[in-house]
């Protein structure tokens, strides 16, 4: 093979690859709840199809002289069989999957803690999803905080496609949050 085939064959390669991480998406959904701590990271897709179910990543309650960071990762699970998640904090567990018993996932709302001053702050703690078959889901968490109102739904299509607003570890024995904030992205 000489030079000018292996670039069009890198060329192609690196197109197919490219055209794999990123889908054609119809909205996005979001609430008003999130978070002020963290940066967003990378939008992840379902290769194919729609996400059917979730799971969390959460850290269990560390009781009064220990610092929690509850919800730290949000899984989306998709009708093809691929997992997919944006940034992800390193603390936790991962549940089980909670998944749509017909259909696919279209709305949320998020379970946060408001900023707690002086004390210990966790941010993001619990999600619940609607299914398009009227199905209400709700993820394996901490109790901490409270659920905002509900986003959109999707105007076509199912979700796809995930980003999250994680802050990271910064301060090993100071008040970290986690997952802070989370945006859903719609296909056909």
């Amino acid at each position: 093979m000489d030079l000018s085939t292996s670039a069009v064959v890198f060329l192609l390669l690196t197109y197919h690859l490219c055209e794999a991480e990123h889908r054609s998406y119809n909205s996005i959904l979001m609430v008003s709840n999130g978070g002020k701590w963290g940066e967003w990271g990378k939008i992840e897709f379902c290769p194919k199809g729609h996400a059917y179910g979730f799971s969390l990543k959460v850290q269990e309650k560390q009781g009064l002289t220990d610092d929690d960071t509850s919800l730290n990762g949000i899984r989306l699970h998709c009708s093809t069989g691929a997992v997919v998640q944006s940034t992800v904090g390193p603390l936790g567990k991962w549940t089980k999957i909670t998944e749509c018993p017909k259909g696919y996932l279209v709305a949320f709302a998020l379970n946060v803690e408001a900023p707690q001053g002086p004390g210990d702050d966790t941010a993001a703690n619990n999600i619940q999803f609607n299914c398009g078959d009227g199905t209400a889901l709700e993820g394996r968490s901490t109790d901490f905080g409270t659920y905002g109102r509900w986003s959109k739904r999707c105007t076509a299509g199912a979700i796809c496609g995930i980003q999250t607003k994680v802050e990271a570890l910064a301060l090993a024995l100071g008040d970290n949050t986690a997952l802070n904030d989370v945006r859903f992205f719609c296909c056909d």
